[in-house]
């Protein structure tokens, strides 16, 4: 029998195709048109299998998919779905552990020199028909030689540290279980608390999950908290940073500037006042997008279907509940 796989995120006609050629024997796909709650619960009714990126998944939802037994996370982080009401209707949720460590460490990077050398800055204006050399929204600076603390050091937090190796930047990291010594010694970092990355580092990068814990993190004392010469990152979740006080902070001109491709809202809106800053680099939660990962993401997200429709479970370490 024919099994249906429903993507809740609306993708691309060719993003299906390629999905579509990596289905499993006797499988289907369909995907969503937008992001309409009616045209999600609409879709689900006859779905075998639902995966999703970026769309909440709320008791709603799933109530209207009441054939679906497992619910496939596209990607790590499950702040978007509710956890309880799945267990409440027996459905499996599960994720793609790592797939996008290496994506979303190289984008990290990438978001660390555009902010610090004024990239965006330089490219708007200069497709605006300014030549701004000498009146830059903050000075420039390079990334070797910095101190960088990253909060959140699972997959991509490690990553963003072998990343940084060649930087030779001292690096401090954070975690609920700090590594060994041998271990700090061969990644060539050093365990602090919280408030001493944000006292100490010239660059804070954001990586930790979305949990009651790391909800408001960085607010506006941890802000004040920071050199007025750092730069905040966050790859993470936008609710690990109260918005409102990134923006008192940058206004205030607390920190040097911020880069994040997350956001409290999503999508965010164009009003959102953090946009209107020269020192912030912002992008559409793209992180983890790379097409050179994507078959690879995919084939582990559509092998953990293949399993668990066959009885076999879904790979213990992508199991969340």
């Amino acid at each position: 029998m024919t099994q249906k796989i429903v993507v809740l995120d609306p993708i691309t006609a060719e993003t299906a195709r390629r999905m579509r050629a990596l289905l499993p024997p006797g499988m289907v796909l369909d995907h969503a048109l937008n992001r309409d709650a009616a045209h999600l619960r609409e879709i689900v009714a006859d779905a075998d299998f639902l995966v999703s990126g970026q769309i909440a998944v709320d008791a709603a939802l799933l109530a209207a998919a009441g054939r679906a037994k497992l619910l496939h996370k596209w990607g790590v982080g499950v702040d978007n779905f509710d956890l309880e009401a799945a267990r409440a209707q027996g459905v499996t949720v599960a994720r793609t552990t790592g797939s996008n460590a290496l994506p979303v460490a190289e984008f990290t990077l990438g978001l660390m020199i555009g902010l610090l050398r004024n990239l965006a800055f330089g490219h708007h204006t200069l497709r605006g028909g300014e030549w701004r050399t000498t009146t830059l929204p903050k000075p420039s600076f390079m990334l070797t030689g910095k101190t960088v603390g990253i909060i959140g050091y699972g997959a991509i937090g490690q990553n963003v540290a072998r990343l940084l190796a060649p930087f030779q930047c001292r690096i401090l990291y954070n975690k609920t279980r700090p590594l060994s010594a041998e271990q700090e010694a061969e990644q060539g970092v050093r365990f602090a608390s919280v408030a001493e990355i944000l006292a100490q580092s010239d660059i804070v990068s954001l990586h930790c999950p979305m949990t009651p814990q790391t909800a408001g993190l960085i607010n506006r004392a941890a802000l004040q908290s920071m050199k007025r010469s750092a730069v905040l990152i966050n790859v993470a979740r936008g609710g690990v940073v109260v918005e409102a006080d990134l923006v008192a902070a940058l206004e205030a001109k607390e920190i040097m500037g911020a880069a994040m491709d997350v956001y409290e809202m999503e999508p965010t809106p164009a009003e959102n006042p953090l946009l209107r800053f020269d020192n912030v680099v912002a992008t559409p939660h793209i992180a983890a997008m790379a097409a050179d990962n994507f078959d690879k993401t995919i084939l582990q997200l559509f092998g953990n279907i293949e399993r668990f429709a066959k009885g076999e479970g879904v790979a213990e370490n992508d199991f969340v509940c």
